[in-house]
């Protein structure tokens, strides 16, 4: 079942954007960035692509 996180809907803030950026940019994966700001996995692509950044696609 998919995890349900407590920031469900919720705008994203200036420092998560920055956070999320300087993530993605080091090549960090989708599910380590899921957790690390306690966001769904498609809010997160969704975000990026909003921000025209690359997720780094792990195997």
């Amino acid at each position: 079942m998919a995890e349900r996180f407590q920031r469900h809907k919720q705008p994203w803030t200036a420092d998560e954007m920055q956070k999320l950026h300087a993530l993605a940019t080091k090549g960090i994966g989708l599910k380590a960035l899921s957790k690390a700001l306690t966001r769904s996995e498609e809010s997160i692509q969704a975000q990026a692509k909003a921000m025209k950044l690359k997720i780094a696609k792990l195997r």
